[in-house]
């Protein structure tokens, strides 16, 4: 999956295997009408179907860019104000 660095904006697919034109719709869908992959982690998905894994690629994403600064910063923050 190719992305604008920094965002959640889907540049590009590429998914290889059994049943791989089924899954790639939702990312052309979402390529098409200017839907990142916070949205599509945030929809819900039918379990256990094979397209739940495009909810798992997005969550990946996800955890391979969080703003660890900004996760430092709330959790010191959290942490002042459990008097820690």
């Amino acid at each position: 999956m190719l992305t604008v660095p920094g965002k959640d904006k889907i540049l590009g697919v590429c998914i290889v295997g059994y049943h791989a034109g089924e899954l790639i719709t939702e990312y052309i869908s979402a390529m098409k009408h200017g839907i990142g992959l916070n949205k599509i982690l945030g929809t819900i998905h039918i379990y256990p179907t094979l397209s739940e894994t495009n909810k798992h690629v997005a969550g990946n994403w996800k955890r391979a860019n969080a703003p660890e600064k900004l996760l430092d910063y709330v959790q010191r923050f959290h942490g002042w104000m459990r008097g820690a």
